[in-house]
């Protein structure tokens, strides 16, 4: 990413949600306060992968497949699992209007952040043991994810559902963990130097 990628990232008012977007703004396109479906989102980001295989020139490709994130997050006063069941009913309109199921669609997912003081009990349970992945046309077309967060970065608390890999992103109170490396790299690192 240029310098002139950099500069066209908006700058939030809210420290916490800048400091997120300096970890997502290489891997997504980010927008401040954008409104969808009648609903604010202090943040949203999209994230597009596209991927195929190619037979010895890009022309002869095959296995086309896309795979599309969509990050929602705002700040709130309070969350109630009524709210979060709100926005699972707003990630299955999204769906319906957002994607287009055919062959070369291999996942969607939606991710909805919700930045609060402070995580009940009840949302801490809804949350950790949420899950909801829907097949379009029996997994043919692949299939879409809702995934749901709640980060209290006072008191330096996130729970987030199963797949909810973006929450990595919301922790800044810990380093990103990088993957540490198999057997086979520790192997070649040792014989090769």
């Amino acid at each position: 990413m240029s310098d002139s990628d950099t500069d066209a990232v908006p700058e939030w008012s809210d420290p916490y949600l800048d400091r997120v977007s300096d970890r997502l703004l290489f891997n997504y396109d980010l927008e401040k306060d954008r409104s969808i479906s009648g609903e604010r989102f202090d943040l949203y980001g999209k994230l597009d992968v596209h991927s195929q295989k190619q037979f010895f020139h890009p022309a002869l490709s095959y296995g086309h497949h896309e795979m599309v994130e969509h990050l929602l997050a705002r700040r709130v006063s309070s969350v109630t699992v009524a709210d979060l069941e709100s926005l699972v009913s707003l990630g299955h309109d999204l769906a319906d209007l957002w994607i287009t199921p055919d062959d070369t669609h291999f996942s969607t997912e939606f991710s909805f952040a919700l930045l609060t003081d402070s995580i009940s009990k009840e949302v801490r349970e809804f949350v950790s043991e949420f899950s909801d992945r829907t097949l379009l046309k029996y997994g043919y077309h692949g299939h879409y994810e809702i995934n749901l967060l709640v980060v209290s970065s006072e008191r330096e608390e996130c729970v987030a559902s199963e797949n909810a890999d973006i929450a990595t992103a919301f922790v800044l109170w810990k380093d990103i963990e990088e993957a540490k490396p198999g057997f086979t790299v520790r192997l070649l690192r040792r014989l090769f130097g």
